[in-house]
């Protein structure tokens, strides 16, 4: 059985407009092409959401209201009939020092794992430098997009010797691009 490909996402900032700590469902907006983006990379990938949420460690909403504004992200996808196929979620601050915050590539080992898939073959998509140094960790390729908080920590990259496959501001050039 062949390994399939994957589009890991970071949801924050890269599917969704980063409003710092949102969980009210009205204030979930996808970003521009976003849905035609992922539409073109199913032809060829299978989609999972690896996002940080240390609002719930924080105290800002709780894992219920986590699953009830994914849940409605996911729902939009749903509707444009793309599947994400599972997200995953840390819901701790960095002072915790767990093993499920990215860069800490423990979701990436359970997405080879469980779905069969070739991490060297797939592509982790980005706004922070944790979200590009957690797809280098488990072998993939990196888009760093420079959206959400993306703009503010570009000189991190550089900084921390972090080093994209690519780097764009636009969800739709960067498909084009991955689709090469």
């Amino acid at each position: 059985m062949s390994k399939k490909k994957a589009i890991i996402l970071d949801r924050d900032g890269v599917l969704i407009e980063d409003k710092n700590y949102s969980y009210k469902i009205e204030d979930l907006e996808v970003l521009p092409g976003v849905i035609e983006g992922l539409k073109q990379l199913q032809e060829e990938f299978i989609f999972f959401i690896v996002t940080n949420q240390s609002g719930i460690g924080r105290g800002y909403y709780t894992v219920k209201d986590f699953h009830k504004y994914n849940d409605y992200l996911i729902s939009i996808l749903n509707e444009n009939n793309i599947k994400i196929e599972k997200t995953f979620f840390c819901p701790h601050v960095k002072e915790d020092k767990c093993d499920c915050r990215k860069p800490n590539p423990k979701y990436l080992k359970l997405i080879a794992d469980q779905w069969n898939v070739n991490l060297e073959s797939s592509w982790m998509i980005g706004d922070h430098p944790s979200d590009i140094k957690f797809g280098i960790n488990g072998g993939c390729r990196t888009v760093y997009m420079v959206t959400g908080h993306g703009k503010k920590h570009l000189q991190d990259l550089e900084a921390k010797d972090i080093k994209p496959t690519l780097v764009h501001s636009n969800f739709l050039d960067a498909t084009k691009e991955i689709m090469k």
